[in-house]
């Protein structure tokens, strides 16, 4: 877990940090590193609702975010996770990293600095061995040749049988990946988001997993 010294202006996940806060900081890393956050413009409510509105959090233990960004999501997932359960956020850019850590106060919440493609290493230094849900903003179409393939992979492999990857995206791109890995694949399109987004849910089935 990398921590990077910054003035501890931490509050609880429900109410840190203004809208304007947020989205400056969301702004100014899409101009410096555009490749990597899909979007000006942080996710929807609408779009945040449809896609958590999937989780059964009652039976929810280990839940993991890649590029958490702001914490659009972070803090939803906070405010409908189990006291007894974990969050972890996983990011490769530091900024994002250190702003989450010095914004959110929650014991529940793992900040990491690296790459999904390590998730089950990550998962494992939390104390646990797979996660019930993956969820992932990250813009497929835009990474290396390689890697978005590595991740999904990964991602499967760290998911508990009956556990589901929930992706929103701005393309179909990711479902090439998708397609050969998980059992079942299905997307939806949320319209009240801008630009209009698309909500994919790749599940690895119970029956199969356990006999594989």
């Amino acid at each position: 877990m990398a921590s990077i010294p910054l003035k501890k202006t931490k509050a609880k996940a429900g109410g840190a940090g203004s809208f304007l806060s947020q989205w400056g900081m969301f702004f100014r890393q899409f101009v410096k590193h555009p490749g990597m956050i899909g979007s000006v413009i942080p996710s929807s409510p609408m779009l945040v609702n449809r896609i958590l509105d999937q989780v059964d959090w009652r039976s929810t233990r280990v839940f993991v975010e890649y590029g958490p960004g702001v914490g659009t999501f972070t803090r939803q997932i906070l405010d409908r996770l189990p006291a007894d359960a974990t969050l972890i956020a996983i990011d490769l850019n530091l900024d994002f990293v250190a702003y989450l850590e010095a914004q959110i106060d929650d014991p529940r919440l793992r900040v990491m600095h690296g790459s999904a493609a390590d998730v089950g290493r990550f998962i494992r230094e939390a104390g646990h061995y797979q996660a019930d849900y993956i969820l992932s903003g990250i813009p497929f179409s835009t990474l290396p040749e390689g890697v978005g393939a590595h991740i999904c992979a990964e991602t499967r492999a760290a998911l508990r049988p009956g556990g589901a990857f929930l992706i929103y995206q701005y393309s179909s791109f990711v479902r090439r990946f998708l397609t050969p890995l998980f059992d079942s694949v299905s997307e939806e399109t949320e319209w009240r988001n801008i630009p209009p987004c698309r909500v994919i849910r790749a599940t690895r089935e119970l029956q199969m997993a356990q006999a594989a």
